[in-house]
């Protein structure tokens, strides 16, 4: 976000360039993200190109959909439209470990997706809606950035990923090239060639701690030393205080 006020308080800024690298993340940062991006260039009248590296897939994807133009390289690994909402389930080993949970709530919902227990099917189907909404969300965004038609974007949008030219068939992208030659492209179409390109570079948070997660989850998960105290040394780490359930725009889920 840090980047995005400079960009807006900046008057002598006369294009974006974004340059996309990413799986994805939070379904909340990834709307805030593209919101204010496309709310500066717009008061700002500022053209926005996107450029997809290795993976621009899911909250990736969603930043960039609404960018004037989108290149990718046949290499990257795009797609990956919808929603994902994991909830952990370890009562089997907390039987094993012989420790119950003593839950008191003020409502039978409270504690939906708690990790000591199966959810149940009215959970479930909450949380189906919960994530249905915020598909609908990233529907919205992809037709009304590419300018496609619902159901042509529902018909791509089912969590598939898709090489850079896969995607240029179906029209999620619109040309070819590495990154130079659509910085390039950008510089002719809006006559800045003698323009002088600042880099504002994001810095870890929005979408890395995913990558810790499945650093720490792997390491883990193939110690074979004293497994139980492993057992609940994962636990710990990977999910912390809570295991609440979190909408995330994410390749591959966490």
């Amino acid at each position: 976000m840090e980047q995005l006020k400079a960009i807006e308080e900046d008057d002598t800024i006369k294009g974006i360039f974004l340059i996309v690298d990413s799986p994805g993340g939070g379904v909340y940062e990834s709307a805030e993200a593209h919101d204010k991006l496309y709310r500066i260039a717009a008061e700002k009248e500022l053209p926005v190109y996107a450029s997809m590296q290795g993976t621009a897939a899911s909250g990736g994807y969603y930043i960039s959909a609404g960018a004037d133009k989108i290149y990718a390289t046949a290499e990257t690994t795009t797609g990956s439209i919808g929603v994902i909402m994991q909830a952990i389930e370890y009562s089997g080993l907390l039987e094993k470990l012989g420790i119950e949970y003593n839950t008191i709530k003020s409502g039978t919902l409270k504690d939906i997706g708690s990790p000591d227990r199966d959810m149940t099917e009215e959970e479930r189907a909450l949380l189906q809606a919960y994530v249905d909404e915020a598909y609908q969300r990233f529907v919205t965004v992809v037709s009304t950035g590419r300018d496609l038609p619902e159901e042509e974007v529902r018909a791509v949008a089912n969590g598939m990923i898709y090489s850079g030219t896969q995607a240029q068939a179906l029209g999620l992208v619109d040309e070819i090239a590495y990154t130079d030659d659509a910085l390039k492209a950008m510089k002719t179409a809006y006559g800045l060639e003698d323009a002088e390109v600042f880099d504002y570079t994001s810095t870890p948070g929005l979408f890395s701690d995913f990558s810790w997660l499945f650093a720490q989850a792997a390491a883990k998960l193939t110690s074979q030393d004293n497994q139980t105290l492993s057992e609940l040394q994962l636990l710990r780490d990977t999910f912390g205080t809570t295991a609440a359930p979190r909408l995330l725009y994410l390749y591959g889920g966490e």
